[in-house]
């Protein structure tokens, strides 16, 4: 029987998945696998599961935020799931982190999704394991890196970007960010805090993997051939880590 969202089998999927919160960079990183099976595309759920140098991987979308993000992860834990790892943007906190790749420590959790599941001092961690291998690829792929914290949240034009609606009820966006800039917060989006959460309860290994294309409020952002570019970057590194991570762990000199 078929999962309720996505519309999977046990059959189907791979320990390894690769969560996209856009179902269309499903599939720019689906054509990077070998004999890449189209599983469904249901709502904001789109799946694939093929092969990356011999290791078997499943591909699926989340849609935007955490709500959507935690069906995916439970339905994909009860077929089999047991590596984890978003993969997907972030909006930069420091000015110079455009174009770098951000693979959190840890991530503030600012959504409300992952209080359904655990307490507020219940951590969002990710797995050292996983970090050190995408990090690793990173270098490999001649990219640069940062580890850090990031923050999670679920409002999008109410918490991190001005909008008319935000102009007119005087909401100061830009406090958002006054506010995380006392924590040294080095990203803001809206899944991974949820998604660490639900890694550590299912006792699965899970990271999160983003590359940075806007900064705070939108004030600069990787366009045209460098956004494409950062795209392309971003799958292979995560295809890559999760083959270090595969045949290495955390096995390192």
């Amino acid at each position: 029987m078929s999962t309720l969202y996505l519309k999977t089998n046990k059959e189907d999927i791979s320990k390894y998945v690769i969560f996209s919160g856009d179902p269309w960079r499903v599939e720019i990183l689906q054509k990077l696998l070998d004999a890449p099976k189209h599983i469904a595309f249901n709502r904001e759920f789109n799946t694939y599961t093929g092969t990356y140098q011999g290791v078997p991987i499943t591909i699926s979308s989340t849609g935007i935020g955490a709500p959507s993000a935690a069906i995916a992860m439970e339905e994909l834990y009860e077929c089999g799931m047991e590596v984890a790892v978003r993969m997907g943007t972030v909006m930069g906190m420091k000015d110079d982190m455009l174009g770098k790749l951000l693979i959190p420590n840890g991530s503030m959790r600012l959504e409300c999704t992952s209080d359904t599941y655990a307490p507020k001092g219940f951590p969002a961690v990710a797995n050292i394991d996983l970090i050190n291998s995408m990090n690793r690829s990173v270098i490999l792929n001649n990219r640069e890196y940062i580890n850090g914290i990031t923050c999670t949240m679920d409002g999008f034009y109410s918490q991190m970007r001005e909008s008319r609606l935000s102009n007119k009820m005087g909401t100061d966006i830009l406090k958002t960010f006054d506010d995380l800039d006392k924590y040294n917060i080095h990203g803001v989006d809206m899944e991974t805090s949820l998604m660490l959460v639900l890694g550590s309860l299912m006792d699965i290994k899970t990271c999160s993997v983003t590359m940075t294309t806007v900064l705070k409020n939108l004030k600069a952002t990787l366009e045209g051939e460098d956004r494409r570019k950062a795209e392309e970057d971003l799958c292979k590194i995560v295809l890559d880590g999760i083959i270090i991570y595969d045949r290495e762990g955390y096995k390192y000199e």
